[in-house]
């Protein structure tokens, strides 16, 4: 009997030991966090989208004139000037139109001149009552009548010299030459679809983008404040700047299915860094916030209170804060409401904090040495769990 009292005993002491050892063991883990300041600062607003590089100017090069290409004087893919000769149509047939018209003009000429001249005698027989003043009217019409037809073969003469100078196909703007559409020999019409080539006007070159009609007002009003608004075009991965311009203007309508705008902006392009139909991501510097708390990106949360922060608090616990958030930079964001200049918010641990939880900051190596242990073991998955499930 004694003997089952003494091991009824020392199960009871057991069980005491036990419970008082995850009591002393069981708290919460103090997380290692990194925190920083928040300061005052300028913040740029930009606004991005992506954009389409188009030509200035696109040209299909035909011919005003039917007739047989004769020759080609440009490469594919060549840089020509404006009013370069780019093709010949055979010239003959409208060398020998001018000629026709310039014969017509001499023979008419001489008819008049003549004309003028029987007008002149007969108005001297008319003062000397020798003639018929319906003759001498007679005449008068005739010597008008020869004058409009000068008129038309002069008319006629220029009409057949411009035809003379179209066989001459000409560039219509500075650019690139694409491919020629046309061979030697070919006979060409005014209405070939095609055309002989197309050029297109690199320097300056467009980009068109969508802006959501929001954006209107304050876009529009940075553009028109006199000092013109830059706009920058990075690559596909928005990593490198290829070229810099301003601001050009908006479409004349929203788009009701997208609610947006279409815009344009115009860039030199002397290096070709742009190229026609190639996507670029555009950025928009609209406006500079002076004097703005800004914290690390990495300090603001984003949970079921909306945006937020761990504000460390003197005792080492974090209270937890609702922010309104502004626009960002790579590292740094705006806070316009929820935070003041110099507290200090926690940027790199809080997965897993709540509102008044301990922390430890890396130069703390004496504070909560056994709770950092467990933290780094397998604490930091359940409290992973409990921020995901407090966040959601």
């Amino acid at each position: 009997m004694a003997a089952i009292l003494l091991a009824l005993a020392l199960i009871a002491f057991g069980a005491r030991h036990i419970a008082g050892s995850s009591k002393k063991g069981g708290g919460r883990p103090v997380a290692a966090v990194n925190v920083a300041r928040a300061q005052t600062g300028d913040v740029p607003v930009n606004v991005s989208a992506l954009g389409t590089v188009q030509p200035a100017v696109t040209a299909t090069v035909r011919t005003q004139l039917a007739g047989t290409l004769f020759k080609l004087f440009f490469q594919d893919g060549q840089m020509v000037r404006q009013g370069q000769v780019l093709a010949q149509i055979d010239p003959r047939p409208y060398q020998l139109a001018l000629a026709q018209a310039k014969a017509n003009l001499a023979r008419d000429d001489a008819q008049l001149a003549a004309a003028r001249v029987d007008l002149g005698r007969y108005q001297t027989l008319l003062k000397q009552d020798s003639i018929a003043s319906q003759q001498v009217d007679t005449q008068r019409a005739t010597v008008r009548q020869l004058t409009g037809t000068v008129a038309a073969d002069r008319a006629a003469i220029g009409t057949a010299q411009l035809n003379l100078e179209y066989t001459s196909v000409k560039a219509p703007v500075t650019g690139r030459a694409g491919i020629r559409q046309v061979d030697i020999g070919n006979y060409l019409t005014p209405s070939d679809t095609n055309g002989i080539v197309v050029v297109t006007q690199l320097d300056p070159i467009d980009v068109t983008f969508s802006l959501p009609q929001g954006q209107l007002s304050a876009i529009g009003h940075a553009a028109g404040s006199g000092a013109g608004l830059p706009v920058e075009a990075h690559d596909q991965d928005a990593a490198t700047l290829i070229a810099t311009g301003k601001f050009l203007t908006f479409d004349n309508q929203v788009d009701t299915t997208t609610g947006t705008v279409k815009a344009k902006a115009r860039f030199d392009n002397a290096g070709n860094a742009l190229f026609p139909s190639q996507f670029v991501n555009v950025s928009m510097l609209v406006q500079t916030m002076h004097g703005v708390v800004t914290v690390p990106v990495g300090a603001v949360r984003h949970g079921a209170p909306g945006d937020f922060v761990f504000v460390l608090q003197p005792d080492r616990t974090v209270k937890l804060a609702v922010v309104k958030t502004g626009p960002a930079t790579r590292d740094r964001i705006a806070v316009l409401s929820g935070l003041a200049a110099g507290q200090t918010v926690v940027t790199e641990g809080a997965d897993g904090l709540e509102d008044g939880a301990s922390v430890r900051l890396p130069g703390d190596k004496g504070k909560g040495g056994a709770g950092g242990g467990q933290h780094g073991g397998g604490g930091r998955n359940g409290h992973h769990g409990r921020h995901a499930s407090q966040t959601q």
